[in-house]
């Protein structure tokens, strides 16, 4: 119980400092990224739950990865992530889950997500910010990759990318248990050199 509780106030801490970067209220970043007033108050005051949708929707509205809203101080020149320490951020109806890994640090951060979709399960994501790139890299089973309403089977050992700001669905294929390692490469922030 004690580490969700950190983790909630290293999110609210997170959220907070990125929102006052960008100079915006909390009416306005609710306005732009579709949450309300009330719940960014209490995710501002380390209380309630917010769903991964949500996470994303701030991350882009703010410019900042999911992982810069969730992560503490890294310490030291490498990181080591091991998936089992990780709590999922999304969990599907069937079992499936995401788990995102880490992020890169520097001036166009990557995030790394280890991914299991069961047979039929999907998850939509809304367009991210412009400049968004995704890839999808299977490692075993099939999935369907849907963007903008186009179907693309991506199988084990095969690689798709795309850019993040299409609507785009995650959706699980055959018979068997899909995984993958999905990437968001983000635009460079404000300032950074391009």
């Amino acid at each position: 119980m004690a580490e969700t509780e950190a983790a909630l106030r290293t999110l609210a801490h997170n959220v907070r400092a990125a929102r006052t970067r960008a100079g915006l209220s909390l009416d306005e970043l609710g306005r732009r990224a579709q949450v309300s007033k009330g719940a960014l108050v209490a995710l501002e005051k380390a209380q309630g739950n917010p769903n991964f949708a949500t996470l994303v929707r701030l991350a882009d509205t703010l410019g900042v990865s999911v992982s810069a809203l969730m992560e503490g101080r890294t310490e030291g020149r490498v990181r080591v992530a091991s998936a089992d320490d990780l709590t999922p951020l999304w969990t599907g109806p069937e079992g499936g889950e995401a788990r995102l890994m880490l992020t890169t640090s520097g001036p166009a951060p990557v995030e790394v997500w280890r991914w299991k979709l069961e047979p039929g399960e999907e998850y939509p994501s809304h367009p991210h910010q412009a400049g968004v790139v995704e890839t999808v890299s299977v490692t075993a089973g099939r999935m369907t990759l849907v963007v903008d309403g186009a179907e693309h089977p991506v199988e084990a050992g095969q690689t798709a990318t795309f850019d993040g700001d299409a609507a785009h669905t995650y959706r699980g294929a055959g018979d068997r248990t899909c995984h993958l390692i999905m990437t968001v490469h983000l635009p460079p922030g404000p300032g950074s050199p391009t």
